[in-house]
């Protein structure tokens, strides 16, 4: 079927042009929105500081064959941290390597998930280590519900494990641990197998497993340390931190605190169509962050804008044709249908067992229409006026755009700046915005 809606023409008999032609896009306009925008200015420095510190200096010995765990987020510099680490580990007299640290993602291959770094900039070259990639998983023990406990061939041989992982609020269930260091012992280092067994009991239980896998591999792994990053508004950088083995149960959950509070937010919450250019596994694990769009694929988490059609435009080139995500909008287009991988998709979509966020949405021609199908199905709104955003992606939300329906909110609201007048949507010859 996808074969022949690829290369097929589109609306032989113009139904569709018939039904969505008349739809009048409204005027839009740029908004900046105000963030904290804190940040660090010197990566290499702050990682040596953090290096420095005595608890973390003396796990360091001559000699140690040193994992560093990379996962297969978009987290912002991560190649500069990646290497910064590598070369810190050296500094101190270790032998380091790097493995990919991202459960079944990659297509659940060791191909895959060495390629999907070097998509991200984390090449053996840029970071000066090994990068050993393998989907064999070694039991290192038995969890507190009796659950076997799996990590990564070469980690559990290693003389010791550095995780490094961004915290941050998950997109699919709520707890004291949520993205970040624990997650990645739990799922990231467990790949595909170990991540299969911590999900098989569903988001309903994820918050009790990540702990309870989590503390097992605390436990029985060499783990040395974690390096925590925060990022912020920006997607960038904010804050970076070494927690020394011991600390991390307790230090986690106030670093999951502060990023609660360093995340951006749209500043529009009623709106009826929310059009995000791209989504991809770079931006979120979800493709679009639900903590940023609502768009949660679990009853286990909430919070965010209230809005009535998502429209989905585009892939980004760094997901590799993974489209989770697509499934939570109403609507998408045909470049971006054209691009997914169903491969690279669907082993994530089982391996987590909620398979809502790689389905297949309505599918439109092009950008126009697709924002036309989406104003002509919502009930109950001012069609001549609809409150529309659209946002770059998730990651990047300091700059959105908003229809003029929206002009009195931003202009009431301190922490947005209209930066243009309102005007026409400009589509090039094929219907599609410039993203």
């Amino acid at each position: 079927m996808s074969t022949t809606f690829r290369d097929s023409s589109w609306d032989r008999d113009g139904v569709i042009a018939g039904i969505l032609d008349p739809v009048r896009i409204p005027r839009m306009a740029r908004v900046r929105q105000l963030f904290d925008d804190t940040r660090v200015d010197d990566i290499p420095k702050a990682i040596e500081e953090q290096f420095n510190k005595p608890e973390i200096a003396k796990t360091i010995k001559q000699d140690a064959s040193i994992a560093i765990t990379a996962g297969s987020r978009g987290i912002a510099n991560i190649p500069v941290i990646i290497r910064e680490v590598v070369r810190n580990v050296k500094r101190l007299g270790g032998k380091p390597f790097v493995i990919p640290a991202m459960g079944s993602h990659g297509g659940a291959t060791a191909a895959g998930q060495k390629e999907m770094l070097e998509g991200l900039g984390v090449t053996e070259e840029f970071v000066g280590a090994p990068i050993r990639s393998t989907m064999e998983t070694v039991q290192i023990g038995v969890n507190a519900d009796n659950k076997p406990v799996l990590i990564d061939a070469y980690a559990a041989a290693s003389d010791g494990i550095i995780v490094v992982g961004r915290v941050k609020p998950h997109t699919a269930f709520r707890g004291d641990y949520e993205s970040g260091l624990y997650k990645m012992m739990a799922i990231g280092l467990g790949k595909q197998k170990g991540a299969e067994v911590c999900h098989a009991e569903g988001f309903g239980r994820m918050a009790h497993n990540v702990v309870a896998f989590g503390n097992t591999i605390l436990n029985n792994a060499p783990i040395l340390f974690g390096l925590a990053i925060l990022e912020n508004a920006f997607d960038d950088t904010a804050i970076i931190e070494a927690v020394a083995r011991e600390a991390i149960p307790t230090r986690e959950p106030e670093l999951l605190d502060k990023a609660r509070k360093l995340m951006p937010a749209i500043g529009i919450q009623d709106i009826d169509i929310l059009v995000v250019d791209k989504i991809g596994k770079n931006y979120s694990g979800d493709g679009m962050d639900p903590n940023i769009t609502a768009t949660y694929c679990t009853p286990y988490a909430s919070g965010g804008p209230v809005v009535q059609r998502y429209v989905v435009l585009d892939l980004s080139d760094e997901t590799h044709g993974n489209a989770m995500g697509a499934g939570m909008a109403e609507i998408g287009t045909k470049r971006m249908f054209d691009k997914i991988d169903f491969d690279a998709a669907y082993p994530n979509a089982l391996t987590c067992t909620v398979l809502i966020g790689a389905k297949i949405p309505v599918i439109m021609k092009n950008d126009k229409t697709a924002i036309q199908a989406a104003i002509f199905t919502c009930v109950d709104i001012d069609k001549d006026n609809p409150r529309i955003v659209r946002i770059a992606n998730t990651s990047h939300i300091e700059t959105i755009i908003v229809s003029e329906a929206l002009a009195d909110e931003v202009a009431a609201n301190p922490g947005l700046e209209l930066l243009e007048p309102f005007g026409e949507v400009e589509f090039d010859l094929e219907g599609n915005l410039n993203i």
